[in-house]
């Protein structure tokens, strides 16, 4: 184990945060050489495995090591024990400029953060001795917490995944994660601290009131947003929730023309809006 971040100075260890099993796990790499909706990177950073915030269409539950890991989504996480001993052997061969998506198959954020600081660790790593070209992909309000070290990055952009403006529809797709609102106010304050910031509707899912919803966006004071659609046939669902999923589906009609109509609402509000993988583009 890692003497600076799991020394036998610290408090125990969790076992159990909330819902989820957490474990504490060596790894052999932590930064990864990207592919597929990714490639345009040059390193994927996951400080955990698995995802407390379990949201049910998730793909990377998919990549999940078996069945049981797989349906059992958001029920477990695997910290990264020795991510920070590893990111600093790093130093001989500093990734400085490199561009760097954390996180591309978990939340840096969730809640077993807060408690041990491993991405903010990670974050000082980075900040002090690499400076990469870093994107942070969150659906978490913890981020604020690391406004001090966001700051100081000179190529830096924090995603902030709004999906919905319905809380019905979140509590289906995404039960254990944070209220919309709770997230349009983190970003908000992100951005307020002059920390580049973006939008990401990915994938958008049924939405109430569309005019209402673009203008929350706007509220926020940021400029960037991405969008792409959700495709409850072709999607997988974890966790056996697949069929409430496409009740909820019916009754808001969140049919392809249906999201086409939104995303014009949308664009009306934001002519600018990236779509899918080239609204990913490294910073």
């Amino acid at each position: 184990m890692q003497a600076d971040l799991f020394s036998e100075q610290q408090p125990p260890k969790l076992n159990q945060l909330g819902h989820s099993r957490i474990q504490y796990k060596e790894v052999g790499t932590i930064l990864n050489k990207t592919s597929g909706f990714m490639a345009d990177y040059d390193y994927s950073l996951n400080p955990y495995s698995g995802c407390a915030f379990g949201c049910t269409y998730c793909y990377a539950a998919f990549f999940a090591r078996d069945t049981v890991a797989q349906e059992n989504w958001g029920y477990w996480v695997d910290v990264k024990a020795n991510a920070l001993a590893l990111l600093k052997k790093y130093r001989s061969k500093p990734i400085t400029g490199k561009t760097v998506y954390m996180s591309s198959v978990t939340d840096p954020y969730q809640p077993i953060e807060r408690k041990i600081e491993l991405t903010r660790e990670l974050l000082k790593e980075l900040l002090h001795y690499h400076q990469p070209r870093l994107v942070i992909q969150t659906r978490s309000p913890i981020v604020t917490r690391d406004i001090d070290l966001l700051q100081q990055f000179q190529h830096l952009q924090v995603n902030m995944t709004i999906t919905t403006d319905s809380e019905e529809v979140r509590k289906v797709f995404e039960p254990l994660c944070p209220g919309n609102k709770a997230r349009l106010a983190a970003i908000k304050e992100v951005a307020a601290a002059g920390v580049q910031a973006c939008i990401t509707m990915t994938p958008l899912l049924p939405v109430e009131e569309p005019h209402a919803f673009a203008q929350s966006l706007l509220d926020t004071g940021i400029s960037k947003f991405i969008i792409q659609p959700f495709h409850p046939d072709r999607g997988r669902f974890t966790a056996g929730t697949r069929e409430e999923a496409k009740q909820l589906v019916r009754k808001y009609g969140w049919t392809a023309e249906r999201y086409s109509e939104v995303e014009g609402i949308i664009k009306s509000y934001i002519p600018d809006l990236g779509i899918g993988k080239e609204g990913f583009q490294p910073i």
